[in-house]
């Protein structure tokens, strides 16, 4: 109890401000940078706001406010830094308010200046605020816990384009516009342009050949030719036709 928790400057100015002022200015006070990812910088600025703010209602004077939290400090740091247990932070709490009451100085302890009434409500706020879960705070302070996990990276395996050995994506179920714009494989799209720029330009030398070809045939050359065509030939594609014909009529008929 011989450290100050706060300095009289700074219990004078939270006195001044309401639960979120009070709130604010213990943040920068105990200069608590990660509240929004520490869990356990969030429950000491609970606890310690709520303390504040208890004393404040029961009219304490503003030395009795730092004593008040020096005391709700002191027996914070026997559970965290010495590891007592609930019965010797007791015992702490004992000596720490031994005199309280006495007109003799020299028995008067750290926290004289409270009437005995006022003493009586300090170890009720005590019971109820830190003693009840003496636990959880053991838990906070000697406990490890795992980190939690706020984000997950995945890896997604993209279509490989159309090359061995992967296939051609499917075209089932998509627009043709879709598809030609932006599935089709390049290659084919560009062999398809070569294709129709070669038909739209066809070469004058093979224009000038086929020309001449056709004007040295006359009609008597084609009338021998077609005249040479073995009769066998036209005698099978004659039967053939008239097998076809006959199935096609027998399968209507039935």
């Amino acid at each position: 109890m011989n450290r100050t928790f706060l300095s009289l400057s700074q219990i004078t100015a939270l006195s001044e401000q309401n639960v979120a002022g009070v709130q604010k200015k213990l943040e920068e006070f105990l200069n608590f940078k990660q509240l929004k990812t520490s869990l356990k910088e969030a429950i000491l600025l609970d606890y310690y706001t709520a303390g504040f703010c208890w004393a404040k209602e029961m009219n304490f004077s503003l030395i009795q406010l730092s004593g008040f939290m020096n005391l709700l400090n002191f027996l914070l740091e026997n559970l965290s830094d010495k590891h007592m247990t609930l019965g010797d932070n007791l015992k702490e709490l004992g000596k720490a308010m031994a005199g309280i009451g006495e007109t003799d100085s020299e028995r008067g302890g750290d926290l004289n200046f409270f009437s005995i009434e006022q003493a009586k409500a300090v170890i009720d706020y005590l019971n109820i605020s830190l003693f009840k879960h003496y636990k959880l705070y053991e838990y906070l302070f000697h406990s490890p816990r795992e980190e939690l996990v706020i984000s997950n990276e995945y890896v997604v395996e993209l279509a490989q384009p159309e090359a061995p050995p992967f296939p051609a994506l499917p075209e089932e179920g998509i627009p043709s516009g879709i598809y030609s714009s932006f599935i089709i494989s390049p290659t084919i799209a560009e062999a398809e342009s070569q294709g129709s720029d070669h038909e739209e330009e066809p070469c004058p030398e093979v224009e000038s050949f086929e020309a001449d070809a056709v004007a040295g045939v006359t009609t008597e050359d084609q009338k021998s030719a077609v005249g040479e065509i073995p009769n066998e030939i036209i005698g099978n594609l004659e039967a053939e036709i008239n097998e076809k014909l006959e199935l096609q009529e027998a399968a209507y008929t039935l």
